[in-house]
């Protein structure tokens, strides 16, 4: 057995610098002479690689050495006699595990190192019998995260020092601002571990850092503390719970997504308002929002009209938007003009997203005066349209037999400046495309 694996070992690097096939021969010949009792394997090996078609490819084949098992009752086997391998790398695209892997040696090995200049330098600054309130001052003036979370854990170990409020909350809004979630964790749980510090504004730093980390977990760990707490002044605000309606709708644009976090998004707005939190603008507008978003558009009018008479909250622009985008998104076009004419008589604006969904909504359920009226109206407000509006509203008059009309129209959104050259040549080639011979027949 052990002069199996010298033989090996010893015909590896022959056999690797060597792909000919008269290097394979002799390798194998060799091998077999020095090792009798594995005769019997030698027309296997021969007959095998006849049949996988390794002499038709001399050129590109990959040869790996013969692997041996063994067993307590049996003798070396020899199997996968030979292995030809077509591509030296694999064609397909990394997975997203490996790309994540990828990303954290990187991040890893670009670590920053603390610069002990400056770590000296505010060191010097800080007096021999410091207070908490005299190292905040020092953290707060150092623009480098890494001196002061270097600073704080220094601190840590001097006599008769205890870090307080202040000390935390400057080293955490430090490092969350920096993005070092990590580290900005390891401080947390300190401060976690005593019962006595904390404060409503520190806690809601946390969770607003933890939510920008996209670490929810964490971030609903410190609002269950904060609920927990017997002290009434770390208890959540309205703030609070803000920060945890902005960090759930912006999960993402998949109506999907948004439905399953829109019902945690109602029990924290139903456990708001039963924790006796008064409900603002911000937080109305989230559940609006929220509800438009997964696709729930009369709930989201149901606390539109609830604003009002039930939270003394009037609405904004904002509401106005989403409602109407909302509306447009299900082709309930009639109570999204209502919606509209109701913000302008309230002195609001429409946003250019509202208007893009009104005038496509419009356009293709057959309106088309009304969307043109709307899409110079825009123009008006200074409002943005969009390429996809503009395409939307050409081409349903084009459906309708008036393409005459619709190059009449383009050609006054190029006089007007509305268009650049590109974007009128684009639309100009779609018409073509879709209505050439109608377009050919015009002067």
């Amino acid at each position: 057995m052990q002069s199996l694996g010298e033989n090996c070992l010893r015909h590896r690097n022959y056999f690797s610098s060597n792909s000919s096939i008269q290097n394979l021969f002799s390798f194998t010949s060799s091998f077999f002479q020095k090792l009798p009792e594995l005769s019997l394997f030698k027309g296997l090996i021969y007959q095998r690689s006849q049949k996988i078609g390794f002499f038709h490819h001399t050129k590109t084949f990959d040869p790996h050495l013969f692997q041996i098992t063994a067993s307590y009752d049996q003798f070396p086997i020899l199997f996968a006699p030979i292995c030809i391998n077509y591509h030296f790398y694999s064609t397909r695209a990394p997975s997203r595990s490996y790309r994540k892997r990828v990303r954290k040696r990187l991040l890893k090995s670009l670590k920053a190192t603390l610069d002990q200049k400056k770590f000296r330098l505010a060191l010097s600054q800080i007096p021999p019998r410091f207070t908490p309130e005299e190292l905040c001052n020092v953290i707060n003036l150092q623009n480098d995260p890494l001196v002061c979370l270097e600073l704080f854990h220094w601190a840590s170990q001097q006599p008769r020092f205890q870090h307080d409020m202040s000390t935390f909350h400057v080293t955490i809004k430090k490092l969350g601002a920096a993005k070092m979630y990590q580290e900005m964790d390891d401080i947390v749980n300190q401060l976690l571990a005593v019962p006595l510090i904390g404060s409503e504004a520190l806690y809601n730093t946390i969770i607003y850092y933890f939510t920008e980390a996209r670490k929810l977990s964490r971030a609903v760990n410190i609002f269950k503390h904060m609920k927990s707490s017997r002290n009434s002044n770390y208890r959540p605000s309205i703030r609070t719970y803000n920060i945890l309606f902005a960090a759930l709708l912006g999960r993402g644009s998949n109506t999907y997504i948004n439905y399953v976090y829109m019902e945690t998004i109602r029990s924290l707005f139903k456990q708001m308002v039963n924790d006796g939190v008064d409900p603002d603008i911000f937080s109305l507008n989230a559940m609006v929002k929220g509800y438009v978003l997964s696709l729930h558009v009369n709930d989201a009018l149901r606390i539109f009209h609830q604003m009002g008479v039930v939270y003394n909250c009037q609405p904004n622009a904002f509401t106005y938007d989403y409602l109407i985008h909302g509306l447009c998104a299900q082709s309930r076009t009639k109570n999204a003009e209502e919606l509209c004419h109701e913000m302008k008589t309230k002195g609001f604006i429409p946003s250019g997203k509202s208007y893009n969904s009104l005038v496509n909504a419009l356009a293709l359920g057959g309106e088309i005066e009304e969307a043109v009226s709307y899409l110079w109206e825009m123009t008006e407000k200074q409002r943005s349209v969009d390429f996809i509006t503009y395409r939307t509203v050409l081409d349903e008059i084009c459906r309708r037999g008036r393409v005459q009309e619709a190059m009449s129209l383009l050609r006054k959104f190029q006089d007007k400046d509305l268009l650049d050259g590109h974007a009128y040549r684009k639309l100009l080639y779609v018409l073509e495309d879709d209505y050439g011979n109608s377009v050919n027949r015009i002067d």
